[in-house]
């Protein structure tokens, strides 16, 4: 009887945590395991949480901000005496490239001191893992993504396939893990980015280079001095048990790929990992993001998981939420001396032409080998927050409207297009939509004082009437009128901040 008794009571506590569970949402319940196939995966679903995220931190931070020195690539190039296969760098002149010869200049021979030798000078004595959460969350971004490892190998976690890492090297410290635990005190969502794939081809391999020092293959990789060296299936096991090491022990709601990836020597381990990953956050119950490039492959379906577009836009709205990762500095993602911020002005057009198109951002900082941020990239991040302050409402939650705007400008669109891109004006408007508010988004202040929108004129295809008009962080009234040309509305003489602004409206039913 005590036995029976005994489980009776289990099976009621076990019965009321399953009910009690389902308030986290039935969807995660209703979904079946998910199979390392792509019908399977087809009935993964962005969560709510991301879409209404909209903005995020990228962090890239390793050895490669000791050098400081052209870009968080100076692993690669230190290597490169021709300018050979950078094509994507698009170094294509002939002769040495710069970054080769300045290591020589300033370091010496890259046969006697490598880019292992810059381990032991990162040293993260400033690093403060509290500071730089503060600091995102008066940014307003709701999610922090750092590199868990980049092409350079070295992990900046505690990981047990590598000796490589943070903890048993360089800053000694689990940089992922301190960043986790102060994120999600803050309410912040954690992820972590794996560019380890191109590890295999990333460091050039010549006899007088010591990449090819059997001591150091396991940070340089164990392929050959041939360039098309198919990705070997040692490497491939490394890179999955190194992967599943970061999903297992640290638990990002955010886990994202970098290029080379997707490319068809991983092929078999494309739904294989995102049905790892999708299974880990139902085990977690947590609703978590896996993030790709697709980088001119077709490596995962659509609706298999979240499309990223490195420093590019889309064009329209997009079905399906994705994102744009872009750096704060226009010409570097990691720490170089000569970095150069973009304006606020900007990266807060970016981020509401991304949002009005079903988007999100995530925003990169390039910290210091000593584990601090550049003051000026500070200055640019508390900016953004600054405007968020006043304008979140046309951010945070929204989604697209029936069209994502209007104006003369014109947006580059698809990777590594936003340097051709001009700053939007007055005239150029973007719109989201939250419950039964649609905000109309000017991305400048008119010199007139007054704003015409014409997508929101009397007949026009896409609207109804306007029954209020409010300007976000402005107790003052604002007086417009709907004509057969566009909405006006006469702005109060006191700008409400920098950069664009946000009308909310009400339409009719």
């Amino acid at each position: 009887m005590k036995n029976l008794f005994t489980s009776g009571i289990i099976f009621l506590m076990l019965w009321g945590c399953s009910v009690e569970g389902q308030d986290k949402g039935d969807t995660l319940n209703e979904i079946k395991r998910y199979e390392p196939n792509w019908e399977s995966l087809q009935q993964y679903e962005t969560p709510e949480w991301f879409q209404d995220a909209k903005l995020g931190i990228f962090i890239h931070w390793g050895a490669y901000s000791v050098p400081a020195y052209g870009s968080e690539w100076y692993p690669r190039l230190m290597y490169m005496d021709t300018a050979t296969f950078t094509a994507q760098l698009k170094l294509q002149q002939e002769g040495p490239n710069k970054i080769y010869l300045h290591h020589k200049e300033k370091f010496g021979d890259q046969k006697e001191f490598g880019y292992k030798d810059f381990i032991p000078m990162f040293k993260a004595e400033n690093f403060d893992a509290n500071q730089w959460i503060s600091l995102f969350k008066k940014s307003g971004a709701k999610y922090v993504v750092p590199v868990a490892e980049h092409h350079d190998s070295f992990a900046m976690y505690d990981s047990k396939f590598t000796r490589w890492n943070s903890v048993d090297m360089g800053p000694e410290r689990d940089v992922l893990g301190e960043l986790f635990e102060a994120g999600r005190a803050e309410g912040l969502k954690m992820g972590a980015s794996s560019h380890l794939a191109f590890n295999w081809a990333f460091f050039n391999k010549k006899d007088h280079f010591d990449t090819v020092d059997p001591e150091y293959a396991d940070l340089y990789s164990k392929k050959g001095k041939a360039l098309d060296e198919p990705v070997s299936e040692e490497f491939k096991e490394l890179w999955w048990n190194r992967t599943t090491d970061i999903i297992d022990n640290y638990q990002p709601d955010i886990l994202w790929f970098d290029f080379f990836f997707d490319i068809d020597d991983f092929k078999e381990y494309h739904p294989k990992i995102a049905s790892y990953y999708y299974n880990k956050g139902l085990d977690w119950n947590a609703e978590v993001v896996l993030q790709d490039k697709n980088f001119g492959h077709d490596a995962f379906p659509p609706g298999t998981m979240t499309l990223d577009i490195e420093r590019g836009k889309m064009s329209d709205i997009s079905d399906e939420p994705w994102q744009t990762d872009t750096s704060v500095g226009k010409n570097s993602w990691g720490y170089v001396t000569d970095w150069i911020s973009k304006t606020p002005n900007t990266l807060v057009d970016d981020l509401i032409d991304i949002v009005s198109k079903n988007g999100c951002m995530l925003l990169n900082v390039g910290p210091k080998p000593d584990g601090t941020i550049p003051e000026d990239q500070q200055q640019v991040l508390l900016e953004i927050g600054k405007w968020l302050e006043v304008n979140g409402d046309a951010i945070y939650g929204t989604r697209p409207w029936k069209i994502f705007g209007e104006g003369p400008t014109e947006v580059a669109t698809g990777h590594h297009t936003e340097g051709k891109n001009k700053d939007l004006t007055a005239e150029d408007f973007r719109f989201t939509t939250k419950g039964d508010k649609l905000y109309a988004i000017a991305l400048d202040w008119p010199e007139s004082g007054e704003l015409l929108i014409k997508s929101l004129a009397t007949g026009a295809e896409h609207t109804k009437e306007v029954t209020s008009a409010k300007l976000l962080g402005s107790d003052a009234d604002i007086t417009w009128e709907q004509t057969e040309q566009g909405l006006r509305v006469k702005l109060p003489a006191e700008k409400t901040g920098g950069y664009a602004y946000a009308v909310e409206l009400d339409l009719k039913n």
